[in-house]
């Protein structure tokens, strides 16, 4: 689905009905990062954006982070894919 392409899933095997949807559309893959400690994921990107107007430079920067608790027991299993 477009969702699935947009996104990232992150899922583990030993909790299959377990799964987790994370948009990071409009961010390149290799700004997005995934950690996991202490039973949490964590999953978060970062993009600055520099452009030459006419009328001088424009910055941006956007920034992005999501949490989540993992169920217990699934800590060894996950897996995630862009």
């Amino acid at each position: 689905s477009r969702l699935r392409r947009l996104g990232m899933m992150l899922g583990t095997c030993c909790c299959p009905h377990h799964l987790a949807l994370v948009d990071v559309k409009g961010f390149d893959p290799k700004d997005v990062t995934v950690v996991m400690k202490d039973g949490k994921v964590t999953v978060s990107a970062e993009c600055k954006e520099e452009h030459n107007t006419c009328m001088g430079k424009t910055r941006s920067y956007r920034k992005y982070t999501k949490q989540f608790s993992l169920p217990p027991g699934c800590e060894k299993e996950v897996t995630y894919s862009l």
